[in-house]
């Protein structure tokens, strides 16, 4: 093992950034990019002084793989953009708010409401079929509802 760490060479560092790069492509969070770029920047550094030993290379690699992840962490802080559709993935959030008919009144607390082209089950105060009332809250596949009055 030792030999092969002492012939280390930049070429090594770049494949294994490659490797990580490709590896970020089916994790769910950046942070394999990070490594990579930190085994990228390794790789060059020992291109210009190949005398780099293997215990300084892993530190540099350490070094530069924590400064990465921090300023990678810092620019998606700092950049956060807004977008147009802010429940896109909470789906279930941007029905609070919407009015919505009760289809089976709602008694002793519950009941059933149309949204859209489907049924919810509801909880609330009672309402009788065909009255409005307004959601106020998502809880699974259940809407909190308030009666709206006329």
């Amino acid at each position: 093992m030792s030999d092969f760490l002492n012939q280390l060479s930049y070429w090594h560092w770049w494949v294994f950034a490659v490797v990580l790069v490709i590896l970020e492509i089916f994790s769910p969070a950046a942070f394999f990019i990070w490594l990579g770029v930190a085994s990228g920047v390794t790789g060059l550094l020992l291109l210009i002084a190949p005398e780099i030993s293997w215990p300084i290379q892993f530190i540099l690699f350490s070094a530069l793989s924590i400064l990465a992840v921090w300023l990678g962490r810092r620019w998606f802080k700092i950049n956060t953009s807004e977008t147009d559709q802010p429940f896109l993935n909470e789906s279930n959030a941007e029905l609070v708010g919407r009015i919505c008919e009760v289809e089976q009144a709602i008694i002793n607390g519950e009941g059933r409401v149309i949204v859209g082209d489907s049924t919810w089950k509801a909880r609330g105060s009672d309402a009788a079929v065909g009255d409005k009332v307004k959601v106020i809250s998502v809880n699974a596949a259940v809407l909190t509802v308030q009666n709206i009055k006329p």
